[in-house]
């Protein structure tokens, strides 16, 4: 700070101090402000998050933080925001309630749409605000799920007449594509007088000048490394600056000044730290009634508060997020166990089943049964809830602590499903290679082939998938007549995409193989839709279409599930395009694309924006068609999945006249 005095600024910040100083003003007196801190690791963004904090007198401040350990569990970002204002949710309208309800876990009920989370938050944070001014303060937003970062871009978005500020924390280059738009500011290092100036107030001692210009050209005016890296070294220490062969990168030597920080506190001390370290949410409750368990005394902390390591009020702060790693780096391995195991037996399984299973599952260094079954459980729970990513994190530690081969190998598969659902695809054949060591039976070892197809499918090639998924077809067809026909559905929809077809499987085999399946089970919308397409591809276009029209109609008309639509709603689009059904291809083709975003099932949401794409573009919308394909554009670089992204932009590139971005996709596809 350059002063103590109520009010005073960060060293070096004048610009950022004064702009987080007029967002408070806007607030102060009724109106809404956004504000993205974006800047590297150690840049001072927390810093200015707590000055901002200090500066909102006459506010009510809401705090939120991102912890990498937590991606998974859906909407765990945003609890910590709204957790405490949770008595104002009886105010909201009925269905953003129960929305906001279920996403929290405070209730049970069907998945959580997205849209009405965010406009939940939106309502709770407006009628908090009616009281009373708001500022929300959001640190590590890198870290955030991803169900909570897109509903804090959908809020920051909406907020209009309220007075509600939000500042947003972020590494740099990460969330480009959920913040865009917003207003932000860049935090970059200090200059280097002001570096020099910040250096002189911790260095020990006096240093030499050209140390101290080397120290100063390495940090680059990260003030976290000007402030942490000198603390415990002596002069002669620092005489070599920073520029040993065996040098970190800077995070990491800013983390290595805090491990010795935290080495040099008491042992007790150290295993508190490792407690709160390993519980991310700041419950002090849960804390305190862990290190009990551990038989730890709450003045443990004494120690490691004394030296600004931690804060124990209201909630458990660290000082920085990289204490809190370097807290949980410097611990043995059976330490971490036995402070998991704590922290599990002190979470309520009634309250937070999914975070103790967690907790277990960290504890737990063999195989054992009882953690697997939770973790199966709460990966249930946790894809209701709207997380496919998170059921997959859960689903592939329940295969690990499996003890009995065969349920391992089961597990092993519902996590490859799931984490190739989630468009984690190199993931989902890893796991589709361990699954396939264990003692499958004939039903699953099918189904392992028919995952294996479709995720070559989306990730490599519609022609190299062909094959695989005709083989699962047969497989299937004595063991689970109603799977099997969901794999030819995918592997003619492989056939119609490929074009080029590879030897010994033509569009016509797999449309015979198709119409010569046993039935599946109803709707029978279904086995008519497929039967249409088989027969236009048998015995032509005007014989097959009246089926695959009269089908397209019920996919409009009926209610489909989640699951069902997921899976035939993509080559009911295609179809519909195909036989110039366009109402029925915009109205599926949106509800797909809806779907897809809502439960984070990237393996579906590139084609899905595909076919929206080409819909949009024929429409003559193209700026919402170039919207869309940009966002095609980034999933395939998520997932290694471009070429849908490719035909997309093929369909949208020469609308726009785009010669040379046409030819790019023309070879890209190629």
């Amino acid at each position: 700070m350059a002063g103590r005095s109520p009010g005073s600024r960060l060293r070096g910040r004048r610009i950022e101090c004064e702009t987080l100083d007029q967002l408070v003003t806007a607030v102060r007196v009724g109106h809404s402000s956004v504000l993205v801190l974006r800047g590297e690791a150690g840049i001072g963004k927390t810093a200015l998050l707590e000055y901002a904090r200090g500066s909102a007198s006459g506010c009510r401040i809401a705090r939120a933080a991102g912890v990498e350990s937590e991606m998974e569990l859906a909407f765990g970002g945003l609890h910590q925001l709204c957790a405490p204002f949770l008595d104002h949710l009886d105010r909201l309208p009925g269905p953003q309630r129960d929305a906001l309800g279920t996403a929290f876990g405070l209730s049970s009920g069907t998945p959580s749409d997205r849209f009405l989370v965010g406009l939940a938050v939106l309502s709770l944070l407006a009628d908090v605000a009616g009281q009373e001014p708001l500022v929300c303060l959001v640190d590590d937003a890198q870290w955030l799920d991803e169900a909570s970062a897109q509903a804090l871009a959908f809020v920051a978005r909406r907020l209009l007449a309220e007075p509600i500020g939000l500042v947003l924390a972020v590494r740099e280059h990460s969330l480009e594509l959920e913040l865009a738009g917003l207003p932000q500011l860049e935090v970059g290092g200090l200059s280097d007088s002001d570096a020099r100036a910040l250096l002189d107030s911790v260095a020990p001692g006096r240093l030499d000048e050209q140390v101290r210009d080397q120290i100063i050209a390495e940090t680059r005016g990260n003030p976290l490394a000007l402030l942490e890296l000198p603390r415990g070294l002596t002069p002669a220490e620092l005489a070599g600056g920073f520029g040993r062969p065996d040098a970190r990168p800077l995070a990491g030597q800013i983390e290595q000044s805090f491990l010795r920080q935290i080495r040099s506190l008491p042992a007790e001390t150290q295993q508190l730290l490792l407690i709160a370290a390993a519980e991310p949410v700041g419950d002090v409750t849960l804390l305190t009634r862990a290190a009990e368990l551990s038989g730890i005394a709450r003045a443990g902390a004494s120690p490691a508060e004394a030296a600004g390591l931690i804060t124990i009020g209201t909630r458990v702060r660290f000082r920085h997020p990289l204490v809190r790693s370097a807290a949980y780096r410097v611990a043995a391995p059976q330490d971490r166990h036995n402070v998991h195991r704590a922290l599990a037996d002190a979470t309520d399984p009634q309250s937070d089943p999914d975070r103790r299973a967690w907790h277990l599952a960290n504890a737990t260094t063999s195989p054992d049964e009882t953690v697997a079954a939770e973790l199966e459980r709460s990966a249930d729970r946790a894809q209701a809830r709207g997380g496919v990513a998170a059921a997959a994190a859960f689903l592939e530690r329940a295969a690990e602590l499996t003890p009995d081969s065969a349920r391992r190998g089961a597990r092993a598969l519902a996590a490859a499903r799931a984490k190739y659902q989630a468009g984690g695809y190199g993931a989902a054949l890893e796991l589709l290679n361990a699954a396939e060591l264990s003692p499958l039976d004939e039903r699953e070892l099918a189904r392992s082939q028919l995952l294996r197809g479709q995720i070559v499918f989306v990730s490599r090639s519609a022609g190299a998938a062909l094959p695989l998924l005709l083989k699962a077809g047969k497989q299937l067809e004595p063991l689970d007549p109603g799977l099997a026909r969901e794999t030819y559905r995918d592997a003619l929809n492989a056939a119609l995409t490929a074009g080029r077809l590879p030897r010994g499987a033509q569009l016509a085999d797999v449309a015979k193989a198709t119409l010569a399946a046993p039935p599946g089970p109803p709707p029978e919308r279904n086995d008519l839709f497929l039967n249409g397409v088989a027969v236009v591809a048998t015995e032509g276009y005007s014989a097959g279409v009246p089926m695959v029209l009269q089908a397209l109609v019920a996919f409009r008309a009926e209610g489909v599930s989640r699951e069902e639509s997921l899976g035939w709603l993509s080559f009911a689009c295609r179809m519909a395009h195909n036989v110039w059904d366009f109402d029925s291809w915009s109205a599926l083709s949106a509800r797909l694309v809806d779907l897809a975003r809502e439960t984070g099932a990237l393996s579906v949401l590139p084609s899905a924006l595909h076919m929206l794409v080409s819909n949009r573009a024929l429409a003559g919308e193209l700026a919402v068609a170039d919207a869309l394909l940009a966002e095609a554009v980034t999933i395939g670089e998520v997932t290694g999945s471009r070429f849908f992204a490719q035909y997309a932009a093929l369909v949208l590139e020469p609308w726009r006249g785009r010669e040379a971005a046409t030819r790019q996709a023309i070879e890209a596809l190629t």
